[in-house]
């Protein structure tokens, strides 16, 4: 699958990166904000629950439709270098204001990470990323799916993240393939994955202007991908462009990429 750009109006440069007119898919409108879901918005419901893990208990966050049934299909997020910081639990609500019951676990618990509401040094979470053990938190997002499972027994689950939990998301890939039915990814390192291992129907978002992710290193990753994929990379954007509270916040960007995730979820989790 190419990667395709659904790219209304003119908020894109055409590059490379987009397909010929013929291979878009159908417009659709797009803000240049996103919307923000507040935690009182009627139309889901928020609660904090606890993951029992063989060493520790594991805080999430979790949000997910008022009418939410069985077949509701699931997203496990995976947290940023912030933690499970308000643009996460954001993404969570977005989530099921979107029809996706979402859950957020607090993967830094073990390592007691400060609060990263209004943080501006992600250096001082960096000893806790650090600290962060693959297999424990592979147990740790396979425990987050099964609780979706066991909340929503007849739905798919996909597993999400941005920057450092995009690189994460996309191990899941690997490590949980029999968990998880979809993957998305914000702007997480590519370097090191296999690409030709990875069947799970990815979703990926990226910026050409990200000094940490080389856009050529992303061509190649999805030039080699086997499996069903959409990705794209923004022109405009750097790293951290879905993040509203950073500067390198990017409007349309954001918005581009959040339609994408749900177009996708929608065709390979609903089906």
């Amino acid at each position: 699958m190419t990667s395709l750009a659904r790219v209304p109006g003119k908020q894109f440069a055409k590059t490379e990166d987009t397909p010929p007119p013929a291979m878009y898919w159908p417009t659709m409108p797009v803000s240049p904000d996103l919307a923000r879901i507040a935690e009182n918005d009627p139309a889901i419901r928020v609660s904090r629950v606890e993951l029992r893990r063989p060493d520790t208990t594991l805080p999430a966050y979790t949000a997910a439709p008022r009418n939410a049934g069985p077949r509701t299909p699931g997203v496990v997020l995976v947290l940023h270098i912030w933690g499970v910081d308000e643009p996460v639990r954001e993404a969570a609500r977005r989530f099921a204001a979107a029809g996706f019951a979402a859950i957020a676990p607090e993967l830094f618990v073990r390592s007691g990470a400060p609060d990263g509401d209004g943080q501006t040094d992600y250096t001082i979470f960096r000893p806790h990323a650090e600290k962060l053990r693959k297999d424990r938190v592979d147990g740790d997002l396979r425990a987050a799916a099964l609780w979706l499972k066991n909340a929503h027994p007849q739905g798919k689950i996909a597993v999400a993240g941005f920057c450092m939990g995009g690189m994460i998301a996309l191990r899941q890939a690997i490590d949980n393939a029999d968990v998880f039915d979809a993957d998305v990814v914000w702007y997480g390192k590519v370097a090191g994955f296999d690409p030709t291992a990875i069947r799970m129907p990815l979703v990926g978002h990226f910026g050409e202007r990200d000094t940490g992710i080389p856009a050529d290193e992303v061509r190649a990753f999805r030039k080699a991908l086997r499996g069903p994929h959409d990705i794209l990379i923004y022109p405009t954007a750097g790293h951290a462009f879905f993040d509203h509270t950073r500067p390198s916040y990017v409007a349309p960007a954001a918005a581009d990429s959040w339609r994408r995730t749900i177009a996708f979820l929608t065709k390979y989790l609903r089906a």
